[in-house]
């Protein structure tokens, strides 16, 4: 499935960190900031995280849920938040049914080698649960501060 700019954002109920679980139509009226990334403590996904962290102010400013998700259980992000004192909700997409909802569960090739995988993807949905904007492909470093600006403008 390809998600575009203008597209309703599919709903989801995924377990989180903290034995919590998040449904994205609850966070209805605010901003939501839905990051997609591989996995848990390697190191793109670190800083891409970290940055995350180091923003929230920001976009708790501007009242924004920030929702990391991947594959990995709740168990380990359990771990990889409090490693990094990650300030924001984790959530788990253990049969990525929600990335495949999103597009980001794609086939990908490594040193010849296919296998699926996650897409590191950032969403922007706006209050009314619409998609805003879409970063496909994402490259970490700058890319908090373009989604931050993203929300702003919303």
């Amino acid at each position: 499935m390809t998600l575009e700019v203008g597209d309703k954002a599919p709903d989801f109920e995924l377990p989180t960190d903290g034995g919590g679980s998040v449904k994205l139509s609850d966070l209805k009226g605010k901003p939501v900031v839905i990051y997609f990334y591989p996995k848990d403590m390697t190191p793109g996904c670190t800083t891409e995280s970290c940055e995350f962290r180091d923003a929230e102010p920001d976009f708790s400013a501007v009242n924004a849920q920030i929702i990391g998700i991947s594959k990995d259980s709740a168990t380990r992000h359990d771990k990889f938040k409090a490693k990094h004192d990650l300030n924001f909700i984790l959530a788990s997409d253990e049969n990525a049914t929600t990335c495949e909802d999103y597009g980001t569960w794609v086939e990908k090739n490594m040193y010849g080698k296919k296998y699926m995988g996650i897409e590191r993807t950032t969403l922007v949905i706006d209050g009314d649960g619409v998609i805003r904007h879409i970063w496909r492909k994402v490259k970490v470093k700058g890319h908090v501060a373009d989604v931050l600006a993203a929300v702003k403008a919303i």
